[in-house]
């Protein structure tokens, strides 16, 4: 039976929040529509808000229904994204940079926006940007989960529940390469670049509120061990489940329930 809310089942693993949906379009409908809340909420006693979205075909949905929201003053919005490439074009579709310029950025022009330069030195801009998220607290975090349990470009090989930094470079697992062929963004693994800019694990369990949006059967079993596994960088999404203030969006498929 439908709740109130539009799902299907809700549940919560630790302190992680789950709401199942019967549809993709539902799940990312009402991610948007939670995150417009918060939004308007904290617009509503503070000067900004700040957030870091994810750049992935697993968030349309989402980034769609929140664009389409008219009621949010995104002049106080100071936007970051969570990873980019390294070795793309900045205006390359697959750059994160750009695929968040096409969904949301060029739609309703946040005050600030700003963006990983993966060209510049890698040093340099992992010092630049930690220095911009660290002017001041994340607000909220859109997030999502990869096939081998990432988030950002945190890999089980590379992922560090405690590391010093906020950003870093970090060579991709096969997995993940492989995750970005399987969506459809490169047409081949050979096209995959093999390292990126990521922030790191603290730099996004940081932030106040997480909303994690995680459609589709490719997504299952990360899924399944991010709720009930250990906590480990085995799955680095499983530390999701010790965040005070995360929500976890699923649909039927990605939960398991067909």
């Amino acid at each position: 039976m439908m709740s109130r809310l539009g799902t299907i089942v809700e549940t919560d693993a630790d302190q992680l929040k789950v709401k199942v949906f019967e549809t993709r379009a539902a799940m990312g409908q009402r991610a948007a529509a939670d995150v417009a809340d918060r939004m308007k909420c904290l617009l509503g006693t503070q000067s900004e808000v700040r957030m870091i979205f994810a750049a992935a075909p697993s968030q349309n949905e989402m980034l769609q229904a929140l664009a389409a929201d008219k009621d949010i003053d995104w002049n106080r919005v100071t936007a970051f994204h969570m990873d980019e490439y390294i070795g793309l074009p900045a205006d390359a579709p697959q750059a994160f940079g750009q695929f968040l310029k096409d969904r949301l950025f060029d739609i309703v022009r946040p005050g600030k926006v700003h963006i990983i330069d993966s060209s510049a030195d890698i040093a340099v801009e992992a010092q630049r940007y930690s220095g911009l998220l660290a002017e001041a607290p994340i607000d909220i975090v859109c997030l999502g989960i990869g096939e081998n349990g990432h988030i950002a470009f945190n890999d089980p090989p590379v992922a560090d529940f405690t590391d010093p930094l906020l950003v870093k470079s970090v060579e991709l697992d096969l997995e993940c390469r492989q995750q970005q062929v399987n969506d459809g963004c490169f047409a081949g693994l050979e096209d995959v670049p093999k390292h990126a800019l990521t922030l790191t694990i603290p730099a996004l369990v940081a932030g106040e509120q997480l909303f994690c949006v995680v459609p589709g059967p490719t997504k299952r079993e990360a899924v399944q061990q991010t709720l009930n596994g250990p906590i480990s960088t085995a799955c680095p999404a499983s530390i999701l489940r010790r965040h005070m203030n995360c929500m976890l969006y699923v649909d039927k498929a990605s939960y398991g329930l067909e």
